[in-house]
């Protein structure tokens, strides 16, 4: 669950996205990774507070797997994306084992700083298994949020039909009232 903190609109998609959704745009660009607090915040609401180290290197490294995101997400099949994303997924793996209640996948990385930013690296790849067709950007062309379309039919157009569903519904009905009053006269 997010942090009731979180300035985001949009937050609880899977990790890979919730990275990508540290940025947005409202009034202005914003970005919550901007600082160290804001990561702390990040890593509050993705719910890895007690798993991230919440420093200077932690911050760099999500930053870095946010770039690799964004390269693949918008131009997918991207070389330099694919190779930033594979950097930060070549500072960890998972390591498989037998405990007493069973397996058990245990993630490690060079370094604690690096887990988040592995966290979401990976579950990019997740989601690619899963349906890349329906790792998407909100439609309305001043948003810059992406989802993961759970919809029956897969044709999620919007962050949030609330706000950016709303707004292109409103300029679209702007506009054929403009057109309409200007045939008339």
């Amino acid at each position: 669950m997010a942090d009731p903190r979180d300035p985001r609109p949009l937050t609880g998609e899977p990790l890979a996205l919730d990275l990508l959704n540290t940025r947005w745009r409202d009034a202005g660009e914003h970005d919550l990774l901007a600082d160290l607090d804001g990561y702390r915040l990040w890593l509050s609401s993705a719910g890895l507070a007690d798993r991230c180290t919440a420093d200077r290197a932690g911050l760099a490294a999500a930053r870095e797997a946010r770039s690799a995101l964004e390269a693949l997400v918008d131009t997918p099949g991207s070389a330099a994306g694919r190779n930033a994303l594979n950097a930060v997924l070549a500072h960890g793996g998972v390591h498989r084992t037998l405990t007493a209640d069973g397996p058990a996948d245990i993630v490690r990385t060079d370094g604690p700083e690096q887990l988040a930013a592995w966290l979401a690296a990976d579950d990019y790849l997740g989601l690619l298994r899963r349906d890349a067709h329906r790792i998407k950007r909100c439609a309305h062309p001043a948003c810059i949020l992406h989802f993961f379309d759970t919809s029956q039919n897969g044709r999620r157009r919007w962050c949030s039909m609330a706000v950016c569903g709303n707004r292109s519904k409103a300029a679209r009905h702007y506009e054929r009232t403009a057109r309409t009053e200007s045939a008339g006269r």
